[in-house]
C-alpha cells in the first residue's frame, strides 16, 4: 500500500521555528500520515528573491530553511518520500543532490517544473527532455531516481493534437526519468487526469492529491463562483477513480499538497481533514464512504 504523506510546501507558515515544526509534524503523524515530501529550497536558507516570488504566488515558504531538518525528520518518525529540487542544481552537482537525498533516506528527486519556460515550443520541450534524460542518467549512477512534477503549464499545446506533457513523456527515457503526477493542476487547465494517469501507467511513481471546487463564504455578487483547491473528498474531482488508478500503477506514495483556500484558513486543519479521505482510499482495509465522487 502506498505511503501517505504531506508536501512541505503547504506547511511554510506553520514551520517557522524548531518547536513549531516539531508540533506540526507530530500532528501529521497523529493524523495518520507516514511521511513528508521535502523541498530543497525550504530545508536550506532561501534568498530574499525566492521568498518574495513564492509569497507573491500565494505560497510563502516561511523560515524553515534555518531549521535542523535531519533532526526534525528523525524525531517525528515520518519518512522522507522524496525531495523537490530544481533542474539546475541537479545538473551542476548530481552527486551532492544524491548525497542529501540519501542522508534523508529517500531515493527520489523530483524536478518541480521550469520557471518562465516556453512549454508551447516543441523544440524547447524536446531540449528539456534531453536535459532530464542526462540528469536522470547522472542520478541513476548515484542510486537515485529522477521524477518530473507538472503544473498546468505542461498541458499547453505544442501542436494541434499534442501537449507539452505528452511530448515530455515521449521524449524522456523511462529508465532514467519518471513522473510525480499532480492531478489538480492537470484538471485546473481543463485536461483529463484520468486519461493522463492511463498514459503514464507505471511511470507515475508519486501522486499529488488535492481536490477542486468552491468554498462558498456568503452571498455571491454574481452567479459565477471562483473554484480553488479543496480538501480531498470535498470537491468535484473523481478522486476515488484516480485513487484506484494510482494504486494500480503501483505508486510509492500519495502526497497531499494544497497552497491556499484551506479549511479554517489553516494548513494543519486542512491536512487533518484530508487524512480521512486519504486513509479511506489508501489503507489495507477500506470502509464505505457515504459521499461519492
Amino acid at each position: 500500500m502506498p505511503l501517505r504523506a504531506v508536501q512541505q510546501f503547504m506547511l511554510g507558515t506553520v514551520m517557522n521555528t524548531q518547536a513549531q515544526a516539531t508540533d506540526t509534524m507530530k500532528k501529521m503523524k497523529d493524523a495518520g500520515y507516514d511521511g513528508i515530501e521535502l523541498c530543497g529550497f525550504m530545508i536550506h536558507p532561501s534568498s530574499f528573491l525566492v521568498k518574495m516570488m513564492t509569497k507573491a504566488a500565494g505560497m510563502p515558504v516561511g523560515n524553515g530553511g534555518k531549521l535542523d531538518w535531519p533532526r526534525l525528520v528523525k524525531e517525528s518518525g515520518l519518512q522522507v518520500v522524496s525531495i523537490h529540487q530544481d533542474l539546475g542544481s541537479v545538473e551542476r552537482n548530481p552527486a551532492a543532490v544524491a548525497r542529501e537525498a540519501q542522508k534523508f533516506g529517500t531515493d527520489k528527486i523530483v524536478i518541480t517544473g521550469m520557471y518562465r519556460f516556453p512549454y508551447g515550443d516543441a523544440e524547447e520541450v524536446r531540449k528539456l527532455a534531453g536535459r532530464l534524460n542526462n540528469a536522470g542518467t547522472n542520478l541513476k549512477k548515484e542510486g537515485i531516481s529522477l521524477l518530473y512534477h507538472n503544473h498546468n503549464c505542461e498541458f499547453v499545446k505544442v501542436s494541434g493534437k499534442q501537449n507539452a506533457y505528452c511530448l515530455l513523456m515521449e521524449e524522456t527515457d523511462p529508465e532514467v526519468v519518471n513522473f510525480e503526477f499532480d492531478s489538480y493542476w492537470c484538471a485546473e487547465c481543463g485536461a483529463d487526469p484520468l486519461s493522463v494517469m492511463d498514459a503514464l501507467g507505471s511511470r507515475m511513481k508519486l501522486w499529488h492529491i488535492n481536490d477542486r471546487g468552491t468554498r462558498l463564504a456568503g452571498p455571491a455578487m454574481t452567479p459565477i463562483l471562483k473554484s480553488d483547491s479543496m480538501e480531498p473528498g470535498t470537491g468535484t474531482m473523481p478522486l476515488q477513480q484516480l485513487s484506484q488508478k494510482a494504486k494500480a500503477a503501483g505508486i510509492h506514495a500519495v502526497i497531499l499538497e494544497s497552497h491556499r483556500n484551506w479549511v479554517d484558513k489553516s494548513p494543519v486543519r486542512s491536512f487533518q481533514l484530508s487524512a480521512a479521505f486519504i486513509k479511506e482510499q489508501f489503507s489495507e482495509q477500506r470502509g464505505n464512504l457515504c459521499t461519492k465522487n
